[in-house]
């Protein structure tokens, strides 16, 4: 029976559902940092080149050693004194505190290498020192480290270190120079403190806004672990200035009240990375832009992680909802409307959280595109196959295309339904064929039963069956309708105009005409697919039905071709009806009011 077939479709339906946002669930929350997929990091990097702000970041200068520089003064490496002349005239200009992008591991000048370690000591200078997150044969223990803080915060686990030598050692600020690039080797993230032999140390930027950025502006995020890189701003957005300018004294360069990074833009000195902003940047241009992401007073950020999974879950059982009652073509124009909103949600989410998956939702889609459009295509065809092959004997096409849309479980089973009838048969069939051949009275039994089954199915009637000369059919079953007692009466003048039709072609060659006798009734009657597993019949039974059965056979004995039962005349509502009498019918205690069609609307 159907219903053993469907029963476990619906559970395997939500279970797609499931599986779906799983796979979402999946991108946010099942990935260190740094393995994002490709397809999220190429929709993030085009976010954030599409938001990138050109304007001027005043709190931030970048101080840069670049070719004209290195051209003015002498290659690298520089004179320890030069360095500490470069801080000391940034600090003099008013620059607020000066993070160098800098490792010396080795001893300089004397002077230079005093004057450096006192301003470290006492200034609001910080130091720089990488850290090594590659597990090698012989772990880098370069330099020596400036002391970090005790602390049990989220942090990023380091192998080794390149460090300043020991006579900078007492600086009371450094920071972590060292970068992670993703496994595209692109550069989207930052280990905001760094973990190494039980102590954490910040990056660069953290170290210089804690230090420097003044009251009211440390501590303003929750630092730990990884930082996302925001790339907030356009390259062109901070000011950069030669550190020959710094050093030449020259009067016009925007220092005051400013946090300065001094780093390398050089080819010579390697320090150059991959972002989305651009394929070659100078390493000091990240921990700028990381500084202006720390500096930025915003709220918490949005859960990006858990907005993308509830979009998947919306769009997850809305295809488990929606999808069994749509055509595939339907399914995949609302996979691709439903993608298309979310990359707009995305963009704008992904400004204000910067870690969360942005293709999760995208994945919950192509999923289901991959497998629950055709799980729900393959189940509308068997579904068709098994319902067609039964309903297509009974019922008009247009209602067995708005079952197979309804998605119900077992449209066949049998229900409880407020139904019409409507038995009609050929009046002295017997007389009409004793004389006739085999042949002939074949063919006038079926062009009788055409007269019969056309206007039934035109009128989205059920047929119910063929009894020799006549059929029954009823209306409200297997689909409820609205108005099935004037579908029903609808049929039977259809009924009468094919008969008399069929008559004309009768007289013309020189037969007799034939009468149809109908009868009408509604009421509640038990509808289904009734039988066993090895033969059954979709049919209606019920008290109304019995009576339509008594009503047909009442028209033998009176002229009226269609006699109306109670309960069709009192669901009629289109149709004028006339009352003929009453009738006490077989197998009835109380008198049966009759009623046929008022003369004027026998016939349409």
């Amino acid at each position: 029976m159907l219903i053993a077939y469907f029963k476990p479709i619906p559970a395997l339906r939500w279970l797609i559902a499931l599986l779906a946002i799983t796979v979402t669930a999946g991108l946010q929350w099942g990935f260190e940092p740094g393995q994002t997929a490709f397809a999220d990091a190429w929709l993030r990097d085009h976010f954030i080149r599409w938001q990138a702000d050109a304007a001027e970041d005043p709190r931030v200068l970048v101080v840069d050693i670049d070719e004209p520089s290195l051209t003015a003064l002498g290659p690298w490496p520089w004179p320890r004194a030069r360095i500490a002349a470069l801080a000391e005239n940034l600090l003099a200009a008013g620059a607020r505190g000066v993070a160098l992008d800098l490792v010396f591991p080795e001893s300089g000048d004397a002077e230079g290498d005093l004057r450096l370690a006192m301003l470290a000591q006492h200034g609001p200078v910080v130091l720089g020192q990488a850290f090594d997150y590659v597990k090698r044969p012989l772990a880098l223990r370069v330099g020596q480290l400036v002391e970090g803080v005790a602390d049990n915060a989220a942090a990023v686990p380091a192998t080794g270190y390149i460090a300043n030598h020991a006579g900078l050692a007492q600086a009371r600020h450094a920071g972590n120079i060292g970068f992670i690039p993703d496994q595209d080797g692109m550069l989207r993230r930052l280990p905001l403190q760094t973990s190494f032999e039980g102590r954490l140390y910040p990056t660069l930027s953290l170290a210089l806004r804690d230090c420097c950025a003044g009251p009211g502006l440390e501590k303003k995020t929750q630092d730990g672990g990884i930082l996302p890189l925001k790339f907030s701003r356009e390259w062109s957005a901070y000011t950069v200035v030669p550190a020959v300018d710094i050093l030449r004294g020259q009067k016009d360069v925007p220092v005051a009240g400013r946090l300065v990074l001094v780093g390398s833009s050089a080819l010579g000195l390697s320090d150059r990375v991959s972002t989305p902003l651009s394929a070659s940047t100078a390493g000091v241009m990240i921990h700028a832009s990381a500084l202006s992401s720390l500096l930025d007073e915003r709220a918490a950020p949005w859960p990006g992680a858990w907005l993308a999974t509830l979009y998947a879950a919306l769009v997850a059982g809305l295809a488990a909802v929606s999808f069994p009652r749509l055509s595939a073509l339907t399914s995949v124009a609302i996979l691709a409307a439903a993608s298309a909103i979310w990359v707009l949600l995305a963009y704008g989410l992904s400004s204000h959280d910067p870690g969360f998956s942005t293709t999760g939702p995208l994945a919950t889609n192509l999923f289901l595109l991959a497998v629950a459009v055709p799980f729900e295509w393959q189940a509308s065809q068997r579904r068709s196959r098994r319902l067609l092959g039964t309903l297509h004997q009974y019922v008009a096409r247009v209602v067995v295309d708005t079952l197979l849309k309804s998605d119900a479980q077992d449209p066949l089973a049998p229900h409880r339904a407020d139904v019409t009838t409507l038995i009609a048969d050929m009046e002295g069939y017997t007389t009409h064929v004793e004389s006739l051949s085999m042949e002939d009275a074949a063919q006038l039994t079926s062009d009788f039963l055409g007269c019969l089954t056309r206007p039934v199915l035109e009128q989205q009637g059920t047929l119910d069956k063929y009894t020799g000369d006549g059929l029954v059919a009823f209306w409200g079953a297997p689909l409820a309708q609205a108005g099935h007692a004037d579908l029903a009466l609808d049929a039977a003048k259809g009924i009468l105009l094919e008969v008399m039709a069929y008559n004309a072609v009768r007289r013309r060659a020189g037969l007799s005409p034939l009468r149809v006798r109908i009868g009408i009734e509604s009421g509640l009657a038990m509808a289904g697919d009734f039988g066993t597993a090895q033969r059954s019949v979709y049919t209606a039974v019920g008290d109304s039905v019995n009576t339509a059965s008594r009503l047909e056979q009442v028209a033998r004995d009176l002229p009226y071709d269609v006699i109306i039962g109670q309960g069709a005349a009192g669901r009629n509502t289109r149709h004028e009806l006339i009352i003929i009498g009453e009738v006490v019918l077989r197998g009835k205690e109380k008198p049966t009011t009759l009623y046929t069609f008022a003369p004027a609307a026998a016939l349409p």
